[in-house]
């Protein structure tokens, strides 16, 4: 077969357009970039990947899924640092109007220029005389930065609040952590995982499935004590060599377990460590090459400033190391940003102490010949409220949030500065963070990029996809060999029993030759294929046939669906 890698990803392309699998979106239209369908073979190989990821990590025991809404207050993401900060640099050509990013104008002159300021990206593009790649002018407009989100409005007319389309699902989960905490009895560790649209304007959309405007991710964000020691098992990876690329201001790329690169501070946190071992397990399951694998710490120039360690999962395929997962230690920032931007403390956990402690404090104690009065039925949640303060406010009057989400406001003469002694059994503070982050489209098209195989057979050019059985669209393919004498109708009633039994997908396929018919089940990724033929009418029988190889075995019909169901129909050959 032809080796140029171009003509490979462009039959391949062709492949999962034709067979329902990938296709451009609203193309009778003209299209839109950045924007895909998955076909009747591409949407339920996208859920199947989904829920592979979701019981990979509910497995752990500690980790349940959450739903969030996919549309967010402008208030959330000015507290989360989106507004405003969420952005990529722009270069628009002053010849014909085209709009790209400026990081990727200069790949070619930067080994990173993601991290680049605007002054320096223009630097580039002027010192290396970059052409437009439209209309190949260059000449340049200053490049500015682009917020990427999406921007919508909840509510009628001038009543409308300023909302987005969420650009991550991890803000869902912050606000969720109360419920969290008590789903898990006040216990850390936990996590929590969510799965859905994403949406990011990009400027310039590009590499196919990579860079789009509406994605599917994955999100993982488990909360921690920092001052507990985590207490992670590796053994189960302490034969397995993960190319590591550190920091090059630190460290040359190496190759090593997770738990010695833990041990070594090479990885600077175990449960960063323990989250990227786990991350190479599902990508090697759903049937991605180890050996294209690997983890790129993130240069202290590109490192989110609330991070305090961040390694991207990279996977090589038709278009290079492309990053398809993003293991951060967030630290307690996000919860911190929001706790600020609304006074609210439920998003703390309590650490008890080892033993009681006494301490001399200064409170804030309610006068009531002035409490009583100015708040009536609620006076008494007043002066609950202003005995848990933490601290005590430097200028009055300050706004108090009661237990109930009530907002009242506190005058200095309302109150006066009492010194107690307290017993105290324990302390509220914010969770740390770890995240990984999937993007669960760029996965499924490295899925498909490893898995397409080019071969021949009978001299003629033949496609096999060669997906892992558990992410398989179509779980059999039933052909019979003709449709006359009752065959037809026989494999139309077993295609029907298989789609009935859950979690189960077949497809009936009774045009043209039996070798055709073969080829186009390979080229989806069926992972079996069974032929009802004369003998099947006569005794009960139908033949299976394995795509890898072709082999063929005899099954009971009765024996089909359990086999199937129960995943050990490759205990027959």
């Amino acid at each position: 077969m032809m080796s140029d890698p171009h003509a490979r990803l462009e039959r391949l392309t062709s492949m999962l357009r034709r067979r329902g699998v990938i296709l451009p979106a609203f193309e009778i239209h003209g299209g839109i970039a950045g924007l895909f369908d998955f076909g009747p073979v591409g949407g339920r190989l996208r859920r199947r990947l989904n829920n592979v990821w979701l019981e990979h990590w509910a497995s752990q025991g500690d980790i349940v899924e959450i739903d969030s809404p996919t549309i967010t207050p402008e208030s959330v993401l000015i507290a989360s640092g989106h507004v405003g900060e969420f952005n990529d640099h722009m270069s628009e050509c002053n010849a014909c109007g085209g709009a790209f990013r400026s990081d990727h104008l200069v790949e070619g002159f930067h080994p990173n220029p993601d991290v680049l300021a605007t002054a320096d990206l223009d630097q580039l593009i002027a010192k290396n005389n970059i052409n437009c790649p439209t209309c190949t002018g260059n000449d340049w407009k200053p490049s500015q930065p682009m917020n990427l989100m999406f921007s919508t409005r909840i509510g009628a007319m001038k009543g409308g609040r300023t909302a987005y389309m969420r650009p991550e699902t991890a803000q869902g989960m912050f606000m969720l952590f109360p419920a969290l905490y008590r789903h898990f009895r006040n216990r850390l560790p936990f996590g929590a995982v969510q799965t859905g649209k994403g949406y990011r304007n990009e400027i310039s959309p590009r590499q196919g499935m990579i860079r789009l405007r509406e994605f599917n991710m994955a999100e993982l964000e488990y909360f921690i004590d920092p001052e507990v020691e985590p207490n992670h098992d590796f053994s189960k990876w302490d034969s397995i060599r993960f190319s590591l690329v550190p920091d090059p201001e630190i460290r040359e790329p190496l190759e090593m377990s997770p738990a010695q690169a833990s041990s070594e501070n090479i990885i600077r946190h175990p449960t960063v460590a323990w989250f990227m071992a786990r991350t190479w397990d599902f990508l090697v399951s759903v049937g991605i090459d180890p050996s294209k694998i690997r983890f790129r710490q993130h240069e202290g120039t590109e490192m989110a400033h609330y991070a305090s360690d961040c390694w991207d999962a990279e996977i090589h395929g038709s278009y290079g190391w492309i990053e398809c997962v993003g293991i951060a230690h967030r630290g307690c920032y996000d919860l911190a940003a929001h706790e600020s931007a609304t006074g609210d403390h439920n998003l703390r956990a309590w650490r008890p102490y080892d033993e009681p402690k006494i301490v001399d404090k200064t409170v804030l104690s309610g006068k009531g010949s002035i409490i009583g009065p100015s708040f009536r039925d609620i006076a008494g949640a007043v002066n609950e409220a202003l005995e848990q303060l933490n601290q005590i406010p430097a200028e009055f009057p300050f706004e108090l949030s009661l237990d109930n989400g009530d907002q009242v406001m506190i005058e200095a003469e309302m109150v006066e500065e009492k010194r107690i002694q307290t017993t105290e059994h324990g302390e509220w503070f914010l969770p740390h963070v770890v995240e990984p982050a999937f993007g669960i489209d760029r996965i499924l098209w490295h899925v498909l990029d490893h898995a397409y195989v080019e071969t021949e057979k009978g001299g003629e050019a033949y496609t096999v996809l060669r997906l892992d059985p558990s992410i398989a669209a179509i779980d059999v393919a039933i052909l019979p060999l003709m449709e006359k004498d009752g065959l037809g109708d026989m494999g139309h009633d077993i295609h029907r029993r298989i789609c009935s039994t859950p979690n189960l997908a077949s497809y009936y396929d009774g045009s043209g030759s039996i070798g055709r018919r073969y080829a186009r089940a390979d080229e989806v990724g069926v992972p079996w294929a069974v032929t009802v033929d004369h003998e099947s009418m006569q005794d009960g029988t139908v033949t299976i046939r394995r795509r890898d190889d072709g082999v063929q075995v005899r099954i009971q019909l009765d024996d089909l669906v359990e086999t199937l169901s129960k995943g050990t129909i490759s205990s027959l050959f």
